[in-house]
């Protein structure tokens, strides 16, 4: 089945920022970010061009997966504020032009949440079926993994992800095992999507715009093409069209057609799955070797890295958006992939395609991967997870006052720093904002203008129209590149070029935009 639904204007526009709230801002200085540090940063927020913020989850939870582990949908997490400031946060950013999207963990939660509490217990109850359990404690079924011997509930529960988070009961689609599963479309586990349906109302009646969506598809199990996950996120479409038609779902589904068309999400992110734009684009590599597009010394065609994009970009225009990302908490930084000025082409190409991009915090100033002991399940995802650099001039970089931190600065005397790349009109900061404010400024470049191929060689060239007049030019190599185009008026260049009998030559690690009329 297909939706086909309107998306919100305000998406044309979007370009997002995402914060990982523990690392972004330290207000009070007990080590950790909070709520009120990040109200206290909308100003650069805005001014770097960004007018949406993804914050990754902010609930309560016991952190054995940062966050992903919620206790209580309802609440804030202590260490990072109340609900009332969580509240000031969309105040002040909806002041500002900033829409705010929260971090939804729909398909488990933590064992400590009071539902999974009361499921454990052997007396049936109103909770007995919020999660999954098998009808035997002898039971683990292969194929999930499970826990026994954790209850008195004679019966062992499937597990989602990490130990500590038990699987919500959405049902099954295939039912294997009819003594313990029970059909997604049995009115059992009813419950658990009215009771997700009234977290997403409980936010957004207080003022958030929307839910990035963790996990989208692991909702209903042994459904492998995902019809009955995406019946069930249609109906949380379907409220907020009449209810809440301005907010906005975007899902970690990673399939656009399913996630967008089918279920009925308004975004669907692009990660670095094995053969998906990111991983093409940004993240490739063979041993050490990087064999990205935008790796200088690959030297291969963009044509394996568009293709996949180009068709599900087709498939879904007109329902919803695809969202290419800098990176984000779970892979490294972009940096650990890319030097600097692999990188400033690379943001070009990202801010300037079709969809809606999103940008994880400090990629816009270049931040480290800083390897470092994993931290609340982060494991080598830690390493991409460390607190903004602010200024070189003030302890801890301007994270934090307190002596001891959630996870360490990067201690490099290099270390890249808001406050002295603002100062310096040739920083990456600058490039990102400028890239920014003019993606927002051009209708061209806007999340649902048209793309259209104009030139894509084996030697690395790529240039592609953007909605009438708008063409974007990328020469990523080592080495100069011929493009095939004469250039018209420039709207942004890193790098250098020069024009040649009705060609253009492209200096190595070279991004320009312009317009050209009449093509």
């Amino acid at each position: 089945m297909t939706v086909k639904r309107s998306t919100p204007e305000w998406l044309e526009e979007a370009v997002f920022y995402q914060i990982y709230p523990q690392s972004f801002c330290d207000s009070n200085g007990d080590g950790i970010g909070d709520i009120n540090g990040i109200i206290s940063k909308l100003d650069y927020v805005k001014k770097s061009g960004f007018n949406a913020l993804w914050i990754n989850p902010c609930f309560d939870s016991p952190f054995k997966d940062a966050g992903y582990d919620v206790r209580n949908y309802f609440k804030v997490a202590a260490r990072y504020g109340t609900n009332e400031d969580i509240v000031r946060l969309f105040d002040e950013a909806h002041k500002r032009g900033i829409r705010v999207l929260l971090d939804l963990v729909p398909g488990h939660t933590s064992d400590k949440c009071r539902w999974f509490r009361q499921s454990a217990l052997p007396a049936r109850n109103r909770y007995s079926d919020r999660y999954i359990w098998t009808d035997s404690g002898w039971s683990c079924p292969q194929g999930y993994n499970w826990v026994t011997g954790n209850a008195d509930r004679n019966g062992a529960y499937m597990l989602n992800f990490f130990l500590n988070q038990p699987a919500l009961n959405y049902g099954f689609n295939k039912i294997t095992d009819p003594n313990w599963q029970i059909s997604y479309k049995d009115k059992r586990v009813k419950p658990t999507l009215n009771a997700m349906m009234k977290v997403i109302r409980f936010w957004l009646d207080r003022g958030a715009d929307g839910f990035r969506v963790d996990m989208a598809d692991s909702l209903v199990k042994n459904d492998p093409d995902k019809t009955a996950t995406a019946s069930l996120w249609r109906k949380v479409r379907a409220m907020l069209d009449r209810h809440y038609p301005e907010a906005v779902l975007v899902s970690e589904w990673c399939n656009a057609p399913v996630a967008v068309n089918k279920a009925g999400f308004h975004c669907d992110f692009l990660l670095n799955h094995r053969g998906k734009l990111t991983d093409l684009a940004f993240y490739r590599r063979e041993g050490n070797k990087g064999t990205a597009y935008f790796c200088k010394s690959a030297h291969v065609s963009a044509r394996e890295m568009l293709q996949l994009y180009l068709q599900e970009l087709a498939e879904t225009r007109g329902n919803g958006y695809m969202c290419p990302v800098s990176g984000n908490h779970d892979v490294e930084r972009l940096s650990y992939f890319l030097d600097e000025s692999e990188r400033r082409v690379a943001f070009v190409f990202l801010l300037t395609l079709p969809g809606v991009p999103f940008v994880y915090y400090g990629d816009e100033i270049g931040m480290r991967y800083v390897a470092q002991q994993s931290k609340e399940g982060g494991f080598h995802r830690t390493g991409s997870r460390t607190p903004m650099q602010w200024d070189a001039d003030l302890p801890n970089l301007g994270f934090s006052s307190a002596n001891k931190l959630y996870l360490d600065v990067d201690r490099g005397a290099d270390a890249p720093c808001v406050a002295q790349q603002m100062r310096d009109g040739g920083s990456l900061w600058n490039e990102v904002r400028t890239l920014a404010e003019l993606r927002k400024a051009r209708p061209d470049l806007h999340s649902d203008g048209e793309m259209t191929v104009v030139q894509c060689t084996d030697d690395g060239v790529l240039c592609y129209r953007r909605g009438e007049s708008t063409f974007v030019a990328l020469n990523p190599t080592d080495e100069e590149r011929v493009l095939r185009v004469d250039v018209g008026g420039i709207l942004f260049e890193t790098g250098s070029f020069r024009r040649q009998n009705g060609q253009t030559l492209l200096a190595p690690q070279t991004a320009i935009i312009f317009e050209k009329q009449g093509e």
